[in-house]
Parts: structure tokens; sequence; C-alpha cells
């Protein structure tokens, strides 16, 4: 069995040789460090016969390591600017197919032929959820993703009952997170001001709520949320635009205390929420 090794990639050369500089607004910070690379594709535990999707390819680093341990790969990659880089850095690897888009703007579906699929993505913050509902609440769903976030971000999708946020039950709902690296701020350039957490993301074959009552139990807890100081009797009344005694009897009514705040709710509970029928 032949093992290749690839010669990490000269980021910053790459970047004078095509005129580019990193964008903090698309929060562009190329991943260089071989051993956090190699630590990303063994969190995804891939197999020969896999197809993986990756998100947010930046310069190719990561994507190279991918195909070479997984049947194919489908790069999206948003910023039109860094397509001519990618596709010299790439070319070598006949099994990546690169498309330049916005994920949330294309179909999971069509992108990936071949399911079940992974998911590896290097997505800033400020778009995490919306990535995560956008790829797990459509058909086929993934069978594991592998996201590289900030290191408090990965705490917070990480954590437990009694100290969850949106984020957190936005991931949970579709599977079992946990960290399974953590990547210093140095391994990338510019290295961020922040390091970053890897976290693998178990897929369950369906929602641990239905899917009849997902759009509803979105609509619940970020209302919930909306006034996290707030008793969930009165973030849910503001959140929702109702009375706060319907919003009391909604709560009672799903065996909840209106007193409660959100972050102390469990996902059953967020559940029951979300099957009442709203009046």
């Amino acid at each position: 069995m032949t093992v290749t090794v690839l010669a990490p990639l000269d980021i910053p050369g790459l970047l004078r040789q095509y005129g580019l500089h990193p964008s903090k607004s698309l929060g562009q910070n190329y991943l260089q460090d071989r051993a956090a690379l190699q630590e990303i594709v063994a969190s995804a535990q891939l197999t020969p016969s896999d197809a993986v999707l990756e998100i947010g390819p930046g310069l190719g680093s990561l994507t190279r390591h991918l195909a070479l341990s997984a049947r194919t790969v489908t790069a999206v990659e948003l910023d039109k600017l860094l397509l001519p880089a990618l596709r010299e850095v790439l070319a070598p690897f006949p099994n990546v197919r690169l498309i330049q888009g916005d994920i949330l703007a294309l179909s999971p579906a069509e992108l990936m032929e071949h399911a079940p699929y992974l998911v590896v993505a290097n997505i800033p913050y400020y778009i995490t959820s919306a990535v995560i509902r956008h790829l797990l609440a459509s058909e086929p769903r993934p069978r594991r993703a592998v996201l590289t976030v900030q290191r408090e971000v990965g705490e917070r999708i990480c954590a437990l009952p009694g100290d969850l946020s949106l984020l957190a039950l936005s991931v949970q709902v579709f599977g079992q997170p946990e960290i399974t690296a953590w990547i210093p701020a140095k391994a990338f350039y510019p290295p961020p001001k922040v390091g970053s957490a890897v976290v693998r993301l178990e897929v369950y074959p369906q929602p641990l709520i239905p899917g009849p009552h997902l759009d509803r139990f979105f609509q619940l807890a970020k209302a919930g949320f909306s006034q996290k100081r707030k008793t969930l009797r009165n973030a849910l009344s503001g959140g929702l635009r109702i009375p706060p005694d319907q919003a009391a009897a909604m709560l009672h009514a799903a065996g909840i205390d209106p007193q409660r705040r959100a972050e102390t709710l469990n996902l059953e509970e967020w559940g029951k929420l979300a099957e009442l029928r709203p009046a």
C-alpha cells in the first residue's frame, strides 16, 4: 500500500501569486498546519467508498487530504476570487468536483448524488446554525458532519441541558455532537484571534423532534432565546407576539413552569411545546 504524503501548501505564496487578500467578512483564515488537517480527516473517519461534501475549501489545504481518503469530494466555495488558485491546487485530484456558490442557496440532494454522504466544513460563526439546519433538514441527510468552528462555538454546540443555547438545540435536534480536537490559532494563516474546535456530529436517522413539528420547534426556540434573561412566559410572549397569559397557558399545557428560562429546557421539553397546536 502506497502512502501519499502531501507537502504543506504555501498559503502566503498562493495569495501573493493570485493577488488575493483574506476577507475578514467571509471568515477567511486558511488552515495550513499538517497535524490539524490530519486531525480533521481522522475525525471524519473516512473510508475509500465515502462521498464528502466540503463547504468552504478556501485554498484547498483540507480538500487535498480529503481527496486522498474519500471516493469523491464535492467542494463548494462562495468566493469567486479563490477559484483560479483552487483549480491549480486541486488539479492533481480528479476525484474532486469544485462548485462556486452559496451553500445556503444550493440543494444538498442535487450536490450529492450518492447517499449517504459526509459533510466537512470550516464555517464562520455567523452562519453556523443556518448551514447546519440547511444541510440536516434536507433529504438525504449526511450520516456524519465534521465542523471546524471557533472554540467557544464548539463548546456551546456540545453544551448539556441546563446550559443550552439556540445553537446547541439547532444542532442536537439532528445529531449527537462531540469535540474531537482543538486547533490553535497559529495553525491558520492569517491566525484568528481565538483557537478552534473540531466538532463531529453523528446524525440521527430522523430528528429527535418529528418533521411536522420541526418548524414550530425552531420558531418557539428562537422566541424563547430572543430575551434570554426573561422568564419563558415573557420571552415567548414577546417573541411570538402573544399575551403573557396565553404563553403561560401553553407552557402549563406542556408541563413546563412558565417561570423557567429557555436555557434550562431540554430537547424533550421543547418537543412537547412544539407538539401543541398553536392557538
